[in-house]
């Protein structure tokens, strides 16, 4: 308790707690916050250094971007616990309900930029699309993949535009999504909002140096990444760090092609992936590997792979 009065000090302007409410629903950049408040950007640039040195939010930079999301140790639950049994005896606050109207509106900018992202690109990824078996069969084939037992913490690596996180997110203990490009982030931000997963946590990083602590992860997806790797190997390696014993990895891509087009249009670095290379990169990691399913049907075949930590660390000798 210690510093509590310094706390609570950081807390005595309303803009702050305002600040704290609004974060609580979901991740906002400092522009976002100020179109909310209606208040300038330097003006609540001060609020947010304040609520940072308080540890009570934390502030990512993203490209050209900052991010601020609420602290994740826990601090700020049992202010939320205080401040939601106070609406239940005084009622809600009249700028709680002016500042979730005008979110909305953010959200709604948000799904708007989204949409003219797509409609642009459309053409170029239908075309992809159209080189390989449905995408909800991929899909249907990562859920069986899963099922054997619980999600728990989940990583995304490149999760674009959050289908990952949209379809297993709901039942983790957590959700994470990195990817290197802001564009794909804010995307996946007006995405997963629509879905009702704004508190799904996305990060910018590369898939060589994630900006995760290690053994942070029970299941880590990466969908359709590895063909753009110069160093697979490398990135699968970095993705086996995050998991913990018992956690397990799946690799979703394609097997070997001679689509060259892909190379020097879309930027493909592999053109498709071997079963023996990729196991190797699984067992280099220090990952039991196997090769779960092929999914033909089209010019390019997708394949699964997973990667799996040994429990042995937990184990206890009695």
């Amino acid at each position: 308790m210690q510093n509590a009065p310094e706390l609570f000090q950081s807390l005595s302007d309303p803009t702050r707690l305002r600040i704290l409410t609004l974060l609580r629903a979901m991740e906002l950049s400092v522009g976002e916050l100020a179109q909310v408040l209606g208040q300038s950007q330097p003006r609540v640039s001060r609020h947010v250094k304040i609520l940072i040195d308080a540890g009570l939010i934390e502030r990512r930079k993203e490209g050209s971007w900052v991010f601020l999301s609420l602290d994740r140790t826990g601090r700020v639950e049992p202010l939320f616990a205080l401040l939601d049994r106070w609406s239940e005896i005084d009622g809600e606050d009249p700028w709680a309900v002016a500042d979730a109207a005008r979110l909305a509106a953010v959200r709604a900018d948000r799904a708007a930029a989204a949409e003219r992202y797509f409609a642009s690109h459309a053409s170029q990824w239908d075309e992809l699309r159209s080189l390989h078996i449905a995408e909800s069969e991929v899909e249907a084939a990562i859920a069986r993949a899963l099922e054997d037992r619980p999600i728990g913490r989940l990583i995304d690596i490149g999760t674009g535009t959050g289908r990952m996180i949209e379809l297993f997110g709901p039942k983790a203990d957590g959700a994470v999504g990195v990817d290197r490009s802001p564009e794909m982030l804010r995307l996946a931000r007006a995405k997963l909002a629509e879905a009702g997963l704004a508190a799904a946590e996305l990060r910018q990083g590369d898939m060589y140096s994630l900006p995760l602590p290690a053994q942070s992860a029970d299941t880590i997806i990466i969908h359709q990444v590895l063909h753009y790797a110069q160093q697979p190997g490398a990135a699968v390696a970095e993705a086996a760090r995050l998991l913990a014993p018992g956690g397990r990895l799946v690799i979703v891509d394609f097997a070997p092609h001679e689509r060259e087009e892909l190379r020097s249009r879309d930027a493909h670095a592999r053109l498709g992936f071997a079963d023996d290379a990729m196991l190797r990169f699984l067992q280099a990691a220090g990952l039991e590997g196997k090769v779960v399913e092929h999914l033909e049907g089209g010019e390019l075949t997708v394949t699964l792979w997973t990667g799996e930590r040994s429990e042995a660390k937990l184990k206890v000798v009695a």
